[in-house]
């Protein structure tokens, strides 16, 4: 049995790619992230079929946000493909509503609290509260644990921090922004090794490139899971 901890990310173009990605991976990886890149080039129907055909865990990477009414009829649909994980953002009237859409369900609700591909300066730009970002992080992570999310989606580097709440005791915390030891750091601005993560309280890592880009996608994948505790 793979070791769930490990999540890749199928950052392809359409399902068929990342088909071929899964099989080519085979028992070395049993949890996927299917994300917004993929929704147009049948996303939904990749994601049962690892799901229904060959038992993978799927991660529904979906960052939703919008009125309360709409994330939850939004979320209602997407509970009946019988998913494991979805985001949404962590804004609490978002993650309310996320968990009424998920009400009777098994899947688990996500929020995102400061994406790994922005730092301060992004953070100006987008006019968000002013502040170091980790503090910024713990703090969203807190609201969102208050509002019912099953767990949070954060750098490796704020883990730890998040990890102390008291809030987060018994809730998930998934880390993008993961990166071998030497492999580019790509689009990602907060990021750790494998091991590092773990060690720092997250309970998985997300993984895309390092592993669908190198020419043995599964020896890549067996070299990260070699580097967890």
């Amino acid at each position: 049995m793979a070791d769930d901890r490990l999540i890749v990310a199928l950052d392809v173009a359409d399902a068929l790619t990342g088909l071929n990605m899964a099989m080519r991976l085979g028992d070395a990886v049993s949890f996927y992230k299917i994300g917004l890149g993929m929704l147009t080039g049948g996303g939904l129907a990749l994601a049962n079929e690892l799901k229904q055909d060959h038992g993978k865990r799927i991660f529904l990477d979906m960052k939703l946000f919008d009125i309360s009414n709409t994330v939850e009829a939004a979320v209602r649909g997407l509970a009946q493909f019988d998913l494991d994980f979805l985001t949404v953002h962590g804004d609490p009237h978002v993650v309310r509503a996320a968990r009424e859409g998920a009400a009777g369900k098994d899947l688990k609700i996500l929020a995102v609290t400061v994406l790994t591909s922005l730092d301060r300066s992004d953070l100006d730009a987008g006019m968000i509260v002013a502040g170091a970002v980790p503090d910024i992080v713990v703090d969203r992570a807190a609201r969102a644990f208050q509002a019912g999310a099953d767990g949070v989606i954060a750098s490796p580097q704020e883990a730890a921090a998040i990890r102390a709440l008291p809030e987060a005791a018994g809730k998930l915390i998934v880390t993008p922004g993961v990166r071998p030891a030497g492999s580019a750091t790509g689009d990602q601005k907060r990021v750790m090794t494998p091991g590092e993560a773990l060690r720092q309280g997250a309970d998985h890592i997300v993984v895309g490139r390092p592993i669908n880009a190198a020419p043995d996608p599964a020896a890549a994948a067996r070299a990260i899971l070699a580097d967890m505790p």
